[in-house]
């Protein structure tokens, strides 16, 4: 009986934090600590179109994502658009060497943790989430495939528009 409340448990949980990223849904709020130090709120970056890329150093498609994320962040930052990659090794050296040897130039953030990974009910590797200048969930992105950096370049430019 004991395993099945658990169990119940468990799968509400994860229940919830899947029906949080629902399209419209408020985006889950979180702290975390940047590479460079200081925290980010994710409720602080309201205003702003908002891009959160979940990522770790093991993950061969999330290293050839990064140079077209940087593209991005370069190209509309000035716009309103912020994104953060939040990193999810359990050591933040490597997420620092990876981030210096790309010359990843958007906040990266520490989930070693994991506690941000799980509210957003991350599954797959990368995974990525556009949020409008409400704060709401616009757009979820599971994987990467050659290419998608076209539809997150058409989907900035359509919440900016907003």
């Amino acid at each position: 009986m004991k395993r099945l409340v658990v169990s119940f448990a468990f799968f509400t949980i994860c229940g919830a934090a899947a029906a949080q990223l629902t399209p419209m849904a408020p985006a889950p709020d979180f702290v975390l600590k940047t590479l460079a130090g200081p925290n980010v709120r994710l409720r602080e970056q309201r205003g702003q179109v908002v891009m959160i890329n979940f990522w770790a150093t093991w993950c061969g498609p999330c290293r050839v994502e990064m140079p077209h994320l940087n593209r991005l962040y370069e190209k509309y930052r000035a716009a309103g658009f912020q994104l953060l990659g939040v990193n999810i090794d359990e050591d933040p050296a490597q997420a620092q060497q990876l981030a210096s040897k790309l010359n990843l130039r958007f906040p990266v953030l520490l989930d070693s943790g994991k506690q941000v990974s799980r509210l957003y009910d991350l599954t797959t590797m990368p995974s990525t989430v556009l949020i409008d200048r409400d704060g709401r969930v616009r757009y979820v992105h599971r994987g990467y495939r050659n290419g998608l950096e076209e539809t997150y370049e058409k989907q900035i430019r359509e919440l900016l528009k907003e």
